[in-house]
């Protein structure tokens, strides 16, 4: 993975990273545009701008600034198949789940419950590409769910200790949990889709099908979808489509088709700190001591996750003195219950 080379330049190691940067700041810019458009408005608005953005920058790219030329159209069947695969399950479902699940629940539990889908890519790809965390992967992956729960739950302290805001499985605890699991088999699936296809070009027409379902959804089931949004809200939609969809999911779903992708996906951990972070900055938003707390745990357990293979080896080059003091007492022992057998006077028989 590109955190792990020392060897490769500083931007391309920055490349996995920057789509949970992005949408940090998107989880900042998009508390106006949700309270005043439609959910279905904003869900299509994340989704087909920045697929045909992404395309035409593929386009251009290609044309004037001497990129690879590569087909910007799935070729047969099967790669069709595969993006709209894609399409629905990671833009309709997920961004309809999402905005659904959002008007049910409160922003810190949505954060909490949205994130959670290391956990089944993790899952799923222990099963079909054999990724291993290991004891201290998974320890530290219950470290970061812990740590996004603190942020998002944010619980103060009492005269009791920790008080923690009361929580009821609701319609949208179950929707968000059903969006993060969408968003999880997507990004297992990026491997294989990018068999068939260039995994940008992927990323740009799944944006493009999946907006399909939800703006005849929206033509459905609402009106009036962006009456209320003012001048300042249609540049917070600028922003959502164009950085937080379209550079994001792009680089995203790049990373997904090369990297790890327990490593990868546990990044999502991050999202919320960076959120916290710039809400801080031009939100003028205040962190509790505990929320300061669950991020410093979040982002030590995604370093332990990245770093794992390091700090086994660490672990075992300091139990090392410890296991050869313990093979020099066994044999000392052995030694000397040999030395007292020979001691022991030996009885003749009659």
């Amino acid at each position: 993975m590109y955190l792990h080379s020392a060897h490769t330049p500083l931007w391309q190691r920055s490349i996995p990273l920057m789509p949970f940067v992005l949408w940090g700041s998107g989880m900042v810019v998009m508390k106006g545009p949700l309270a005043a458009a439609s959910p279905m408005f904003i869900a299509t608005m994340r989704l087909l701008p920045a697929g045909i953005l992404v395309l035409v920058a593929m386009w251009v790219a290609q044309q004037w600034l001497g990129f690879e030329k590569r087909s910007l159209v799935p070729r047969g069947w099967t790669a069709w198949l595969w993006v709209i695969a894609f399409g629905l399950i990671d833009g309709s479902l997920f961004e309809g789940l999402l905005v659904e699940g959002l008007q049910e629940t409160e922003a810190g539990l949505g954060s909490v419950l949205i994130d959670t889908q290391p956990i089944a890519v993790a899952m799923m790809a222990a099963v079909f590409y054999r990724e291993r965390l290991g004891w201290l992967g998974w320890l530290a992956m219950l470290a970061g769910v812990c740590g996004i729960t603190t942020i998002g739950l944010s619980p103060e302290w009492g005269s009791e200790g920790l008080v923690w805001t009361d929580v009821t499985v609701s319609t949208g605890t179950i929707l968000m949990l059903l969006a993060a699991l969408s968003m999880a088999i997507a990004t297992v699936m990026m491997r294989q889709i990018c068999k068939h296809v260039d995994p940008i070009v992927a990323t740009g027409w799944h944006m493009v099908i999946g907006s399909v379902p939800l703006i005849v959804r929206s033509a459905a089931t609402e009106s009036h979808q962006w009456d209320l949004l003012a001048p300042a809200g249609w540049l917070a939609v600028v922003y959502i489509a164009a950085f937080t969809s379209a550079l994001a999911y792009a680089l995203f779903f790049y990373s997904a088709s090369r990297e790890n992708l327990t490593q990868l996906s546990s990044l999502t951990f991050l999202t919320p700190v960076f959120a916290l972070v710039l809400g801080g900055i031009f939100l003028h938003e205040q962190l509790t001591v505990v929320q300061w707390w669950g991020a410093i745990l979040t982002l030590g357990s995604v370093y332990c996750i990245h770093q794992r293979d390091e700090l086994m080896e660490r672990l075992q080059a300091w139990g090392e003195p410890i296991r050869q003091v313990e093979a020099i007492r066994q044999v000392e022992a052995i030694a000397i219950e040999e030395s007292e057998l020979v001691r022991e006077p030996v009885e003749v028989g009659r």
